[in-house]
């Protein structure tokens, strides 16, 4: 199998590319996580995604020959507002005061680079997470775990988050921020076989 650049510094992401025994390797993207207010927050993970591969492409040197690239990019969406990674503790303690009680959507978006066809293709994985009422005693506990570091929406529903979540409807991977059967479609879809 060839490598894959992942365009991403995600544990997460990393853990599920061992565990499907893809060869990859990490390159940084450099690029703002800001939202734009003209693009339909829906679509505002595959944008991120999207821009996080090019950055990695240009990244390289131009004779470098790029077989493949991948982006994700995972946002949640609530009340018609997206939820980024918490700034700090305060913020993080504020998402899950919001979420608590309530359903929001997750949104991950994986863009994909194939250097054969020089062109890109996406897929995007959405799942409904509902969280069970929270007291504030509980979310500051939550808070005070670290865990909401460098998480969409301030949790970890593969750690101590799931304590407080009720029900989930669709794929439990696209809240981590890699969806398998996503990726595995994407990357079949391309002609990149996991099955060596």
């Amino acid at each position: 199998m060839e490598p894959i650049i992942l365009a991403s510094s995600s544990p997460r992401r990393q853990e599920i590319f061992k565990m499907l025994k893809i060869p990859f390797r990490v390159i940084m993207p450099n690029i703002e996580e800001s939202f734009y207010p003209i693009v339909e927050k829906s679509n505002v993970p595959e944008l991120l995604a999207r821009e996080k591969v090019l950055s990695v492409i240009k990244s390289l040197p131009p004779e470098q020959e790029i077989p493949w690239v991948l982006g994700a990019d995972t946002v949640i969406l609530f009340e018609d507002e997206i939820y980024g990674k918490p700034q700090n503790q305060d913020e993080a303690f504020e998402f899950l005061k919001k979420f608590q009680g309530k359903t929001h959507t997750v949104i991950t978006s994986l863009v994909l680079y194939n250097g054969r066809k020089k062109s890109t293709t996406s897929k995007t994985c959405k799942t409904e997470v509902t969280f069970a009422p929270m007291s504030d005693e509980e979310i500051q506990w939550y808070v005070d775990t670290g865990e909401w570091h460098g998480a969409a929406g301030g949790y970890r529903i593969q750690s101590l988050a799931s304590c407080f979540i009720q029900k989930l409807e669709g794929s439990y991977s696209c809240v981590i921020g890699l969806p398998i059967f996503e990726l595995y479609d994407i990357l079949k879809e391309q002609g990149y076989s996991i099955l060596e």
